[in-house]
């Protein structure tokens, strides 16, 4: 790790609707970028849940936008940049990227863009896909680096046409929050924790099925649902989904929550049973730091985390009859608990610390600065 007391500033441009994993990857960065000399700023477009969550106390603008193509924004955005003597702007999703690219431009900056999820891929309306895959590929005309956080989403970029050398892959980190905490697997009821942004491409209508299918095999399990929901219509869908398939009383609903690591220890099994769209999920490493196993759907950077048997598991995506299996058969000792929680957390240590992630992403400022 570097010593130099001098720290360039770097400006990141974020949505800040929502406190999910793209969320934390970018607060993660803020406190531990300092360590490699460089210090992050936040401009926040949309100054909702980002900034009341936050752990980082580096430097906030809000500079809100009036609707999906308000550019009014870019004048002050690059007058922040000059003023306070930003070196390189660095953007985090299709809209950052926008106003980043045309901020960089008038300040006269590098700008380099984080790419958390494949943006063709990235909700169940292909339109809004296109349309926001197509601003993203207008934006990056001209951008010094692209960052995937997972090798799947680097040969996705290759896949649009992106030279090797434009792209840096940088895996997700998380903080370890300490040695692993000793724990048996349960003797009666398991709890399957879930974490997420509640919104249809996360499977919630995949767990709950399996939730009935564990049900009907007789096993005890109860669900605890931790994050928010994306939309009150999506909430009250998928609570009369539960209530339809006889599992609105084995579901424990709890809403977003600020110290996610508190719930991890309430769960015996975490699962993620997302359909598409996942870079490197933050929760799948979170639960590896805090010894809950993972059971994850199949589905973009998740099998470069886990090994199925051995540091997780992973069945194919939308399969409620395969994940209530495995989560029976992890139930019932075929898998062994205790070693795959042991094993994920070294994993998760040796390489999706928060260390390895702010190293690369400083690698990457280190060459366009020709530090």
């Amino acid at each position: 790790m570097k010593t130099s007391k001098a720290k360039v500033k770097i400006l990141h441009i974020i949505n800040g609707e929502f406190f999910s994993g793209a969320e934390r990857v970018q607060d993660v960065l803020a406190l531990s970028l300092p360590g490699y000399d460089y210090e992050v700023g936040f401009v926040c477009l949309k100054p909702v849940k980002f900034a009341a969550n936050r752990v980082s106390k580096v430097p906030l603008y809000e500079v809100p936008m009036k609707s999906k193509f308000d550019l009014a924004c870019v004048k002050e955005i690059a007058a922040i940049a000059r003023r306070d003597q930003y070196a390189v702007i660095h953007s985090h999703t299709p809209r950052a990227v926008l106003l980043g690219r045309l901020a960089a431009w008038m300040a006269g900056l590098p700008l380099v863009h984080h790419v958390h999820s494949p943006t063709t891929r990235d909700t169940e309306n292909l339109l809004r896909n296109y349309i926001n895959a197509m601003m993203e590929r207008l934006s990056l005309i001209g951008v010094s680096q692209l960052i995937p956080v997972s090798k799947s989403l680097e040969a996705y970029l290759q896949k649009q046409g992106w030279p090797r050398t434009k792209i840096t892959t940088a895996a997700n980190g998380v903080v370890t929050p300490g040695p692993l905490p000793e724990r048996l697997p349960p003797s009666s009821e398991w709890v399957i924790g879930s974490v997420a942004l509640f919104r249809p491409r996360k499977g919630l209508e995949v767990l709950l099925q399996t939730l009935a299918d564990l049900k009907q095999m007789g096993k005890t399990v109860r669900l605890r649902a931790v994050g928010p929901f994306e939309t009150l219509e999506y909430e009250k869908t998928i609570k009369a989904l539960a209530i339809r398939l006889g599992v609105a009383d084995m579901i424990d609903w709890i809403g977003f929550v600020q110290k996610i690591e508190l719930e991890f220890h309430k769960m015996d099994v975490m699962t993620l049973p997302s359909l598409f769209g996942e870079g490197m999920p933050m929760v799948i490493l979170e639960a590896m730091a805090t010894g809950v196993p993972v059971v994850a759907s199949n589905v973009e950077g998740i099998p470069e985390v886990l090994e199925h048997g051995q540091t997780g598991l992973v069945v194919p995506a939308g399969d409620a009859q395969q994940l209530a299996k495995v989560i029976a058969e992890l139930m019932d000792g075929k898998y062994q608990w205790a070693s795959m929680r042991e094993k994920a957390y070294q994993l998760q240590v040796a390489n999706f610390s928060d260390r390895s992630m702010a190293k690369a992403v400083a690698g990457v400022y280190d060459a366009i600065l020709k530090k």
